[in-house]
């Protein structure tokens, strides 16, 4: 086996299994919350909320740094860091005591994980950049194939065992990917040239951030998050003024996620690889202006079905945004800057995902939940106006270079 493909698989598992791991727990956060109860008197509804920024605020203060360690002390060895790290922490929220305890342990956690940004830099560097589409598609579809599969377990194990059953599983499912990556890959030495070894840390980010095309793509990753995002701490409630039995709220809405999942799982490699031959900017665009056309109608819809379908169909779409953002960060940095770039990658998402719900709830508070998804709508069509702008194209490799370097 090639490889860049080994390390590539290898990952693909790792990733899969973190996913799965880290969204078993996230469902119910706010219920461990709940349960836990405040010892220093403060709001459960302020704590609930405080259990998801904070981790997303920390995260996006600690990727940049870890990326530049990455591209200098190995990006394997960060993978593995993320992954024990967050196997201990993980395990230690089990036996939290109060929930002061939980939100002092997720910001911890955003310190030192970030599974994400360190398999992407660690794939981006090992794969030929004319298969990067077909790498981050793969590794997206790991990840999806996760948060579709880790809900499910994780509701399970908490009705049948209680919360913190599924915190110990997560911390084995942790531990477990990386011994697999410290066993399974083998990096090679350092992409760095003699020149970007002697620059800083600082120096590398303001390199990077002035790279042509750059602050486009993390601006376009800004957004697709936020427009997947804002809507779904809402999307319990808008559910529900579908629907007469609301004993099925929370089953109808796992669906929703896992269809809108399933679906980008479905299309991540393929429109990976498309972008592959005929341009990941193309591929964005088109992706973007399917994902606006889709969540457009889901304002008005009437049933539950309905939604569900179109859940679905945004889900497709999202799939191809995702790993050709991803590709073309990769075309548009040098080689041996994968681990900054991706850093501030998973920064720009974390900064995403901790504003969506705030601007979710301004929103719903002035139009109402079917107003959430015409700006959601609104997010994605200004991506697609923009990409096709302002983004410069990727590099298209000739289908005879992809051929020679796939070995098909």
């Amino acid at each position: 086996m090639i490889g860049w493909k080994k390390t590539l698989y290898i990952m693909f598992i790792a990733q899969m299994l973190s996913a799965v791991g880290f969204s078993m727990i996230f469902p119910f956060l706010p219920s461990y919350v709940t349960s836990l109860g405040s010892s220093w008197g403060l709001s459960v509804v302020f704590l609930a909320a405080a259990v998801f920024s904070v981790q997303a605020v920390t995260m996006a203060i600690a990727s940049p740094i870890w990326g530049s360690l990455a591209d200098r002390f190995g990006r394997k060895m960060m993978v593995v860091r993320a992954m024990f790290g967050g196997s201990i922490i993980i395990l230690l929220m089990a036996f939290s005591t109060s929930a002061e305890m939980l939100v002092g342990l997720r910001a911890i956690q955003g310190l030192i994980t970030g599974t994400v940004a360190a398999a992407n830099a660690l794939v981006a560097a090992t794969a030929p950049r004319e298969r990067a589409g077909y790498a981050m598609g793969m590794l997206q579809v790991g990840t999806w194939s996760g948060v579709a599969l880790g809900p499910l377990i994780g509701g399970v194990l908490a009705d049948a065992f209680g919360y913190r059953m599924a915190f110990y599983f997560t911390a084995g499912l942790l531990f477990a990917g990386g011994v697999l990556v410290m066993m399974g890959v083998k990096e090679a030495a350092s992409t760095h040239s003699s020149a970007q070894k002697a620059r800083g840390m600082v120096s590398e980010w303001k390199h990077v951030l002035g790279t042509p095309g750059v602050s486009m793509v993390f601006f376009f990753r800004f957004v697709s998050w936020l427009g997947r995002n804002v809507i779904v701490p809402y999307l319990p409630l808008f559910i529900a003024t579908l629907m007469i039995n609301q004993s099925k709220v929370n089953t109808v809405t796992g669906m929703a996620i896992a269809l809108s999942s399933a679906a980008g799982t479905v299309t991540a490699i393929y429109l990976g690889r498309l972008g592959d031959r005929v341009g990941h900017k193309r591929i964005l665009v088109a992706c973007s202006v399917a994902a606006a056309l889709f969540f457009l109608p889901q304002a008005w819809v009437t049933q539950v079905w309905q939604l569900l379908i179109l859940q679905a169909l945004t889900g497709a779409a999202a799939g191809g945004i995702m790993p050709v953002l991803s590709a073309l960060l990769n075309q548009f940095t040098e080689p041996g800057e994968e681990g900054a770039a991706f850093g501030f990658d998973n920064s720009v998402t974390s900064l995403s995902r901790a504003v969506a719900p705030m601007i979710g709830a301004v929103v719903v508070f002035v139009g109402g939940y079917q107003v959430v998804f015409l700006v959601a709508a609104l997010l994605f069509g200004i991506t697609a106006l923009l990409a096709s702008w302002f983004l410069p194209e990727g590099n298209a490799p000739s289908p005879q270079r992809l051929k020679a370097v796939s070995g098909d």
